[in-house]
């Protein structure tokens, strides 16, 4: 989440009066993420988030996560609804940008995870997984591997080189490694593909929210495992790994969905992939990112260690 364009108390107001969700209260700008535009959104009814979609993200896109999300949430699985207009409308427009009003859901992101959330996370992510076995809408992953090489292109040697010497022929040979041995036989589903710790609502231990799934598509199943176990199981700036907290999110995983062989064989490619495709849209905005947006841009050599970390001290499963 960020915030890219502006929106003003007036323009929510005008907006919110379409719904049945009561008088504005208060508006405020969300500074994580790096996607789109959010606002945490209080009215006389309830919360809400209210979220601009910027440029990444292609509005013929919006009907496969509107049917995603219904989808999981009939499954029981704790995930938020887009909020219907008075004439049955999810999708607005606002201030420019597609918009849509989004359900608040309880709980909080951690930072420090323990491991009892790190399980409690594998065993959410494995029942979204199976909720989704019967969802046959279909998505491309536009930052899947075929588009690692291309990404780095467009992030340039030069700009690459200014993050930290070498980087730029390390990407272009981990994009080559990933490329040659990407295992496209193991089973493949929508997935979240972005579950990292500030997409997960907890309390009290329990998850009680997946949320922001602006990345889900179709792609390998046990892909999107080896996208939380990264994202989860090491420091912030991933210099350190937390080998207690990457075991919760497999245990918490296998409390509800058997990983097959192939797929354990496959995950410290799997996990390489992950770090990669992390490393370079880190790298991409720290170079594009406006300099007025307000966002908090993440390290992109946080996600170089963690590539080094499954290249060479990564066991199988």
């Amino acid at each position: 989440m960020a915030v890219y364009t502006q929106v003003g108390a007036e323009d929510a107001a005008k907006l919110l009066t379409r719904y049945d969700v009561g008088e504005l209260v208060s508006i405020k700008g969300i500074a994580e993420g790096v996607e789109n535009s959010n606002y945490f959104v209080e009215t006389t009814h309830s919360k809400f988030i209210l979220t601009l979609y910027e440029k990444r993200v292609d509005p013929g896109d919006l009907p496969f996560f509107h049917a995603l999300l219904a989808h999981l949430h009939t499954a029981g699985c704790k995930v938020p609804r887009f909020i219907d207009d008075r004439d049955g409308a999810w999708l607005q427009q606002l201030c420019g940008r597609p918009a849509c009003l989004i359900e608040f859901l309880s709980g909080f992101s951690v930072s420090t995870p323990s491991a009892a959330q790190a399980e409690a996370t594998g065993q959410a992510l494995a029942e979204m997984h199976n909720a989704l076995a019967d969802f046959t809408m279909m998505r491309p992953n536009s930052l899947g591997v075929s588009s690692f090489r291309p990404l780095a292109e467009r992030c340039g040697s030069a700009a690459l080189e200014s993050i930290a010497g070498g980087l730029s022929a390390r990407i272009m040979a981990e994009c080559d490694y990933v490329k040659a041995h990407w295992p496209a036989h193991l089973p493949v589903s929508a997935i979240h593909a972005d579950l990292f710790p500030d997409n997960v609502l907890i309390l009290d231990d329990r998850v009680s929210g997946l949320i922001d799934f602006y990345f889900a598509c179709t792609d390998v199943t046990g892909y999107d495992l080896a996208v939380t176990h990264a994202a989860w199981s090491f420091s912030s700036d991933g210099r350190d790994y937390f080998p207690e907290i990457g075991r919760a999110i497999l245990t918490g995983y296998e409390q509800s969905r058997t990983m097959d062989i192939a797929t354990r064989e496959a995950f410290p490619v799997l996990a390489r992939a992950a770090c990669l495709r992390f490393l370079l849209t880190r790298c991409y905005d720290w170079i594009n990112t406006p300099k007025s947006a307000i966002v908090t841009q993440k390290d992109p050599l946080a996600f170089l260690r963690r590539l080094d970390f499954y290249t060479n001290s990564f066991d199988k499963l």
